[in-house]
């Protein structure tokens, strides 16, 4: 019946150009009959299929292998068949070479006796191992045999899609080689079930993720429950944006073991096929999938900005034209393109607006100012939007009063160099603080409630081509906003296609971010590197490379929902992705060549007759390299071509590994982010602790004067901290990397209101600092001890002249904290530190618009 056969494509299943929402039921198991068949007869084989599909069901998955006459009546009624491959998963199957060996022979011949077949959607090589024996095998050893198994299968049958069935309490599993993600669930809160959903979504990844069971026994329940509960978990699966659900089951009739279940119901129907009003629920549900169109859809105007974006616009432009979306309208932004930009436009249904060149954040601007939706959306002009794109994002802010959604960025199949650099680190990515809630949203996918947009002032003109986005969340969630995250709500997102233009991208992201340091200091760290609270999505590099994991398996593995709970990557293992690392490499490698050239500084290293720096530098380069091929080796789980090919690209991939760093730190450095940066101070004090006192005759909370202070702090060009729930200090100010001052904050209650505040201002001292200082004077010392007063004087003065710098921050750090103290006992003038405290401090909560929030039920009714 179907020419092709089922894809993954992102986050979904296509079948030719057409996206295919998987609506199923699983079917069976059923009692083996006489003549060993383990289905009903054919003719009541025909009669399910054909209800099924008069009612909507498009798919069924099966728990054994089915014969070929079934998957024929399967596709003359137009259904999909998730073929399962039955073995015996419940005991300690690896514990006997033999028994693996069968189990993958039978998979072999299972999927060999189904290969080809045009109802075939894909097969699951397994279905929930039990907890007990995943903890007994550990899951390495598990994992590598699911591997097997999927290899096995693909053997057999390249086209199909392949995937194991997982459950809440293995979901630590970690299979990024399955095509799709597949978990049998069973929740009966509907509140519990779509955070778990939006749990599964974070594991699932860029991939697919599909619901195989859910459902409600009638038996124990109630039929009129059942047909209540599947249709909000359908529904809610997916509003949550799942690939296709699985309603268990379509019948009553199911056998385990040979022996008929009579204790359970889980059936849209009987034993004898009558409906229950459980199949007119699933059929409703399903008729809305994926969401209801027949309810009140907020206008949302799409803009997309571009500068010679000719050779992708037009496809951006069609696959914005072609969103299923009922109230929207696209408008271009062509900033001073010099190129077919506008051309392109004038000749598609958008609204065209050209501008001078300005840059990427005026552009965004205008696009705000023109916009008519009280939604608008952004994406770049080398993205294509999935149809549903604003489905899920309007849906996201119908349902949460999140002031802007983003979504998953994907790169399409678009060439060699192009899947590497989609594997490389510095790609587009979401950071996570929740899986339902965003700390940023990347450019290319972002939306935002107008008005809300409006209130901040848009986008900072100074970025001109990137930060923008990392920028406008931040001033949001100052502001007490928070970000959504959808996962279906999906873009196609070209990466760079040639070498060159990646790095030209990493340069432009390292500039990018020495601007967000010179604005916002206070979000980086002494190395100069954001202070992200959420986890970082995508990137390979968090994947590739074997950590050690805690599993919360409960006490005697009794645990429902056993996760993984991963550390955060250690400083030594990321050194060698940081920019910086390069400077370390530099400095080693000058530091052996000086070590050769003066032999009184050689410390040889025993039984190797080198000097200690240039084993230093071998080491360090030897992790550069060996981070790189660690990470490419890792990152192409579904590539099935031959080992010359995946050979090439992990070699691109590794390469890209290490030039990635060193054209960021280019970019970083050429607008002052380095490490040795120093921040503007207006003046200096003498850098020891010291106490001031403060007098309000009107009490004020704390909070308030801790506030004020550091927006005065802010103002003044430090960069500025907030003390822990574990610290004595409330306040850090830092003008460079190595000096920096802390405020700790005492009060006296006097009565009548009236308040003395103490405040204590004392230095903190950088080791590295001091233990660089105390080395570089060391080796002063000694090269005048040797008589070769030329290099010890230089050494005893790049020592002293670091010491100033320090003694200089830390006075500068003291100064801003004396001088914001001093402001404080000054008469209270509507000063921009006050207008600026109380807008932060009073801000309202998010402002409605015309949207109304509900709950994703009721969005759905």
């Amino acid at each position: 019946m179907w020419a092709e056969k089922p894809r993954v494509g992102g986050k979904f299943i296509f079948l030719g150009d057409e996206k295919l929402y998987l609506r199923g039921v699983t079917y069976g198991t059923f009692g083996r009959r006489e003549d060993g068949t383990e289905y009903p007869s054919a003719d009541a084989v025909d009669r399910d299929f054909a209800s099924m599909s008069a009612s909507g069901v498009n798919a069924v998955r099966t728990y054994t292998v089915p014969p070929l006459w079934l998957l024929d009546l399967a596709d003359d009624h137009g259904l999909h068949i998730m073929v399962g491959i039955p073995w015996e998963q419940h005991v300690a199957f690896l514990d006997d070479r033999r028994r693996a060996r069968s189990i993958e022979r039978r998979v072999r011949e299972g999927v060999r006796a189904c290969a080809g077949h045009p109802a075939v959607l894909g097969y699951a090589i397994g279905n929930e191992i039990p907890a007990s024996i995943v903890r007994w095998h550990g899951r390495r050893r598990v994992e590598r045999f699911l591997e097997r198994l999927y290899r096995a299968a693909k053997a057999e049958d390249p086209a199909a899609l392949v995937t194991y069935v997982n459950y809440p309490s293995t979901e630590y599993l970690q299979l990024p080689f399955v095509d799709l993600v597949c978990f049998n669930v069973f929740l009966e809160a509907e509140e519990q079930l779509e955070a778990y959903f939006a749990r599964l979504q974070s594991l699932a990844g860029d991939r697919p993720l599909m619901i195989t069971e859910l459902g409600l026994d009638s038996l124990s329940n109630g039929r009129e429950a059942q047909a209540i509960a599947v249709g909000w978990q359908v529904r809610t699966a997916f509003a949550a944006g799942c690939a296709g659900a699985f309603v268990f089951s379509w019948t009553d009739e199911w056998s385990r073991g040979g022996e008929e279940v009579l204790n359970w119901s889980f059936g849209v129907t009987d034993r004898e096929r009558r409906p229950k009003p459980a199949l007119a629920a699933v059929r409703e549900a399903f008729r809305d999938v994926p969401l209801r169109r027949d309810i009140a859809w907020p206008r949302v105007s799409v803009v997309v900005c571009s500068h010679n974006g000719a050779s992708t616009l037009g496809a951006c432009l069609a696959g914005a034209a072609a969103l299923a979306y009922p109230d929207y309208e696209v408008i271009v932004v062509d900033d001073g393109s010099t190129d077919a930009t506008s051309s392109i436009a004038e000749r598609l249904p958008v609204r065209l607006i050209r501008t001078e060149y300005k840059g990427l954040s005026e552009a965004r601007n205008a696009g705000l100012r023109a916009a008519t939706g009280e939604l608008v959306a952004y994406m770049d002009d080398d993205c294509v939007p999935d149809r549903d794109w604003l489905s899920y994002l309007a849906a996201a802010f119908m349902t949460t009063p999140h002031a802007a959604v983003g979504g998953p960025n994907v790169p399409p199949p678009d060439g060699l160099v192009a899947e590497c650099v989609g594997k490389a680190p510095g790609s587009p990515t979401h950071v996570l603080v929740s899986d339902r809630e965003a700390e940023h949203i990347p450019g290319c996918n972002m939306a935002f409630r107008k008005d809300v947009l409006d209130e901040i002032g848009g986008f900072d003109a100074q970025f001109r081509s990137a930060g923008d986005d990392v920028d406008v969340c931040w001033r949001l969630q100052d502001r007490g906003w928070t970000i959504g995250f959808s996962p279906a709500a999906m873009v196609w997102h070209r990466r760079r296609s040639s070498v060159r233009g990646y790095l030209r991208q990493q340069r432009g992201y390292g500039e990018a971010e020495g601007l967000l340091e010179r604005k916002r200091p206070e979000r980086y760290n002494l190395g100069g590197h954001l202070r992200w609270s959420g986890h970082v999505y995508g990137g390979h590099a968090r994947r590739a490379v074997r950590q050690r994991w805690r599993i919360y398996y409960g006490t005697w593995g009794s645990g429902l929902f056993q996760s993984v709970y991963q550390p955060a990557p250690s400083v030594l293992g990321s050194l060698p992705l940081m920019p910086e690392w390069y400077l370390l490499l530099a400095m080693l490698a000058a530091a052996s060549i000086y070590e050769l050239a003066w032999r009184p500084l050689l410390l040889a290293v025993p039984y190797l007759d080198l000097p200690f720096s240039t084993v230093l530098f071998v080491l360090a380069l030897a992790a550069t390299l060996g981070q790189a091929l660690a990470h490419a080796w890792g990152a192409f789980p579904h590539f099935t071509g031959s080992r010359v090919q995946r050979t090439r690209l992990r070699l691109l991939t590794a390469a890209l590994y290490i030039a990635q760093p060193l054209a960021r730190l280019i970019g970083r450095m050429s607008h002052g982010l380095t490490p040795w940066r120093r921040r503007a101070a207006v003046a200096h004090a003498p850098p020891w602790p010291r106490t001031t006192t403060t007098w309000n005759e009107e009490w004020e909370p704390p909070g308030r004067t801790l506030l004020e202070i550091e927006t005065d702090l802010r103002l003044s060009g430090a960069a500025v901290a907030r003390g822990g729930p574990f610290d004595r200090w409330e306040i850090e100010a830092r003008i460079g990397t190595f000096g920096a001052a802390r405020l700790r904050m005492g009060i006296e209650e006097h009565g009548g209101g009236r308040q003395l505040l103490r405040f204590r201002v004392f230095p903190r001292w950088s080791r590295f600092g001091l233990v660089l200082v105390g080395l570089l004077g060391a080796l002063g010392a000694y090269g005048l001890e040797l008589g070769d007063p030329a290099r010890g004087i230089l050494f005893a003065t790049l020592g002293i002249l670091l010491a100033l710098r320090i003694v200089r921050e830390f006075s500068a750090a003291t100064a801003v904290f004396l001088a914001a103290l001093e402001r404080q006992d000054q008469p209270r003038a509507e000063s921009l530190v006050d207008v600026l405290t109380a807008r932060v401090a009073t801000e309202p909560p998010l402002p409605r618009t015309g949207i109304e929030h509900v709950s994703v039920a009721e969005a759905n009714e």
